[in-house]
């Protein structure tokens, strides 16, 4: 990882799953780290939020099997293996789509699925076969500038099989839809999944709220190693002085050798555009353009049983629903996920919710209408994944200061996997450089 720093101060702003995984390198690689973060609850974008003494989280998040550098990190800061559910790769939309993975080697579970699959005519299964072997050859398998929806025309996908199967897919990873999305990102994404080892293509579901996955117990980690957490506490102000940063928050300034900057790319922006010679790349980042994801919470009065615990929506607002009783024993609950959520951001949140009540009603017997709903819209969820889309790399060319977040450059869309790799390559920046003792 390069010198150790041993002792020297490294700020590191913002306690999402980016700045998490570098104060976790930085602290490894012997700095003195203090992180900071506006909110009281860690996790950034995907962080516990409390309603009607309901833990609920800011926005419904799946793992994958492939996110080998998160579930590490995880094990790194002693996450207890029951905050996992891991189940086989399975896609299922009652009555239309039906595709579960076996426990065989890759590629062999996938073949197996497609040729078992429920819904999919003996074309449609060829076509999907076809398509999951050419992006075994990566980003090898699309073209530069290409968008998806390009990308599955010419792999003749049929229209069936690319409303029920690869759309909702791109728009679930990518979080941009088909006729945008970048097909090289969307490629890589289906290699690492599907193509690598059987139990990269595993669905982990988080069975506590997002800030008891990792962010509570890396941040007892971190404390028991002597970094300083300050949470509820809001940096206005990065400014150079000689060889180190000054930081301005509130109640809790300091100076520091090195900064890891994880907040999220406009807060960054405002941070970076005060800086000499910074102004060109905060403007680059601060017109980085982004997608809202809207997550909708329906608490019922007794008990809700979807058909799987994650299933699919068919033409409706929401794309998946989660019974969140299966998953984490609240009683009753269930989080519908609507990604590309433009429209459904702009509607009123009761039409909205009732509207999605029709859908959970289509798919499960219901004791009646819910108790309660909540409307949750993460208007900057993600960067919008398209081909040509600006992703800065963790060197700002500005000695002692890196830049951490799921927008930065990396092969992944806005996940917790690019969080969490950002990080970690920011943490690297800032280690490499340091001078040998």
């Amino acid at each position: 990882m390069g010198a150790r720093v041993n002792g020297r101060r490294v700020a590191v702003i913002g306690a999402g799953y980016a700045g998490i995984a570098a104060a976790v390198d930085l602290v490894r690689g012997g700095a003195a780290v203090t992180l900071y973060d506006a909110n009281r609850t860690a996790g950034g974008r995907a962080r516990r939020v409390e309603y009607r003494d309901t833990v609920l989280d800011n926005g419904q998040h799946l793992l994958l099997g492939a996110y080998r550098d998160t579930l590490a990190l995880m094990r790194a800061v002693d996450v207890p293996r029951n905050a996992l559910r891991r189940e086989p790769l399975g896609l299922h939309y009652p009555g239309t789509l039906g595709l579960a993975a076996p426990r065989l080697p890759a590629p062999l579970h996938l073949a197996a699925a497609l040729v078992f699959a429920g819904g999919l005519s003996l074309a449609d299964r060829i076509s999907a076969f076809a398509f999951a072997f050419a992006v075994r050859r990566a980003e090898a398998a699309a073209r530069p500038g290409e968008c998806v929806a390009a990308f599955l025309s010419r792999l003749a996908q049929p229209e069936r099989l690319r409303r029920l199967l690869w759309e909702p897919l791109c728009v679930a990873a990518l979080n941009t839809p088909a006729e945008r999305a970048d097909a090289r990102v969307f490629s890589r994404v289906l290699h690492d999944a599907l193509a690598r080892s059987r139990a990269d293509s595993d669905l982990v579901f988080p069975a506590h709220d997002l800030s008891a996955l990792l962010p509570d117990p890396a941040i007892s980690w971190l404390g028991e190693r002597g970094a300083q957490v300050v949470l509820g506490a809001r940096v206005t102000a990065l400014v150079p002085e000689g060889a180190q940063w000054r930081l301005a928050a509130a109640g809790n300034s300091g100076t520091f050798d090195a900064v890891v900057c994880a907040a999220a790319a406009h807060e960054a922006a405002a941070l970076l555009g005060g800086i000499p010679g910074l102004a060109a790349l905060a403007a680059k980042i601060g017109a980085i353009p982004h997608e809202p994801i809207t997550t909708v919470y329906l608490q019922y009065e007794g008990r809700v049983r979807l058909p799987f615990p994650m299933t699919g929506v068919d033409g409706g607002h929401a794309q998946w629903l989660f019974d969140r009783e299966a998953l984490s024993g609240a009683r009753g609950l269930v989080a519908a996920v609507i990604s590309d959520s433009r429209h459904e951001a702009a509607l009123d949140q009761d039409v909205l919710s009732t509207a999605v009540h029709r859908e959970v009603a289509r798919v499960a017997a219901l004791p009646g209408p819910p108790r309660w709903t909540k409307v949750i819209t993460e208007k900057r969820a993600t960067f919008a994944c398209e081909p040509g889309t600006f992703r800065p790399p963790a060197g700002t060319g500005a000695p002692g200061l890196a830049l951490a977040g799921d927008y930065t450059e990396g092969p992944y869309p806005a996940t917790l996997e690019a969080a969490v790799q950002s990080g970690s390559r920011a943490a690297r920046t800032i280690l490499d450089r340091s001078p040998t003792p």
